[in-house]
């Protein structure tokens, strides 16, 4: 019972990606690339695929059980990035793969790892579609977080189901409009950035592409320079703001669009402990760099902020090599890895309102042990905080940790990263911190994102 349903989506989600690969290949065609080709290809593979897969199975619609559910989640990201990296593997760039599946999978999961140099010479299909894959990821990690993970109570997430869907003032009745909400919400930011940043100089290709990429603060860029390539004071801004935008929980846009609720977004208990660890983490970084006479005024405070920002958000975007503010400041961003944006945003990370939820227990805790008599209630945003939802919160930072120590610990033997130019490391200890919390933090030269290299 179920299966029926399960199969459905995914065919329906498989052809609507097949359909997505037309635009590459239009892409390509324009401007006279043979790549425009491979798209098309994929495209029809694609799409029959998924089509076949969603007449076969189409029909009565039925209810999924959680384990349905889970199965269900696990399967649209396997079976999304295998399709995704037939582009990358037919086309001429030359990518094993396994290559291929991993810049497939970096993609739609918004990591923004690559394997790939040499972007400034690309195909531009291949620079869209490695856009593109972001941004359907960034999406579906919203809508998930709002419409699925609540009702399979993921790391405190149920939590969040009971502000959508179970209280008199709820944003949307049902998880379909939810889901339609946050697309609305998600295009409306996309098309502001991308119309930003071509207003401030970018080409109206570039523009488009890195729109997708920091909305969805995954960090694919069409230069192998990232965002400094641009050489722009004011698209550096532009990049900070779209990106905060992307960790701020997308059903307080909903709610401030929907119901005029303006003051909820920014009297969020997690959105305001963001932007507050944002400042005082600037203001740290930007006194690091005046300390040890790298930059000043302005230019310290704008490398401080957004190197901070992507980092935090899971962006990977870069305006400079932060590896070389000293140990100090590399350690903080290690720790910004975990700690990541807000819950029902793009962001990475463990999110602020886990460890709202953890600091909450702990406080609890230390009370009832000080005055035992006392009865005290936990609540988060004025809203009791039931201890469902912290034993799921630190289940969920339980494995977290311990996933990222046995990455750290058990990886494959002959994984490599290059750190610096002429220095590469063996399984570096903060590596698997980025990848987990889906950073990509290359630290080559200029700027740090994160390059995984064959045969090194």
């Amino acid at each position: 019972m179920g299966s029926r349903t399960l199969l459905t989506i995914i065919g329906a989600l498989v052809a609507s990606l097949g359909l997505a690969m037309l635009l590459p290949a239009i892409a390509d065609a324009s401007v006279g690339d043979e790549n425009w080709r491979v798209f098309l290809g994929a495209s029809l593979v694609t799409t029959l695929s998924g089509a076949g897969l969603w007449a076969a199975s189409s029909g009565r619609i039925e209810a999924l059980t959680h384990r349905q559910a889970f199965l269900l989640t696990t399967l649209i990201w396997t079976v999304l990035t295998f399709f995704s990296s037939l582009p990358f593997y037919w086309s001429d760039m030359g990518l094993s793969y396994t290559d291929a599946m991993f810049e497939a999978m970096s993609g739609i999961t918004t990591t923004g790892a690559t394997i790939m140099t040499g972007l400034d010479s690309a195909p531009p299909g291949v620079l869209l579609w490695r856009s593109l894959l972001q941004w359907f990821g960034g999406l579906g990690i919203v809508v998930m977080a709002i419409a699925v993970l609540p009702t399979l109570q993921v790391g405190g997430m149920q939590m969040f189901k009971a502000e959508a869907f179970e209280t008199p003032d709820k944003i949307l009745p049902r998880a379909a409009q939810i889901a339609g909400g946050m697309t609305t919400v998600y295009i409306g930011l996309t098309l502001l950035c991308g119309a930003t940043y071509w207003y401030f100089g970018m080409s109206a290709f570039d523009a488009l592409s890195h729109a997708m990429t920091t909305v969805a603060t995954g960090g694919f860029s069409t230069r192998d320079g990232s965002i400094e390539s641009f050489h722009s004071t004011a698209i550096d801004y532009t990049s900070v703001v779209f990106m905060i935008s992307g960790a701020i929980p997308f059903a307080l846009y909903l709610g401030a669009l929907q119901y005029g609720r303006w003051r909820q977004l920014f009297m969020d208990s997690q959105v305001r402990t963001f932007l507050l660890l944002v400042f005082c983490v600037t203001l740290i970084m930007t006194l690091i760099q005046i300390n040890i006479n790298i930059y000043h005024g302005e230019e310290a405070f704008r490398h401080a902020l957004f190197s901070v920002v992507s980092v935090m958000t899971g962006t990977g975007f870069a305006t400079i090599d932060y590896g070389l503010w000293g140990p100090f400041a590399i350690g903080i961003f290690f720790i910004l890895t975990f700690v990541g944006g807000c819950t029902g945003s793009t962001s990475c990370g463990i999110k602020i309102f886990r460890f709202q939820v953890l600091a909450r227990d702990l406080s609890q805790h230390v009370r009832q042990i000080l005055t035992p008599s006392r009865v005290y209630v936990k609540r988060y945003n004025g809203a009791p905080l039931p201890d469902n939802v912290s034993v799921s919160v630190q289940s969920f930072v339980f494995l977290y940790i311990v996933s990222f120590l046995f990455w750290r610990f058990y990886s494959p033997p002959r994984v490599w990263i290059l750190l610096r130019p002429c220095r590469v490391l063996r399984r570096p200890f903060p590596m698997w911190a980025p990848v987990l919390g889906k950073l990509s933090a290359r630290r080559v030269t200029s700027p740090p994102l994160m390059i995984f290299l064959n045969g090194c």
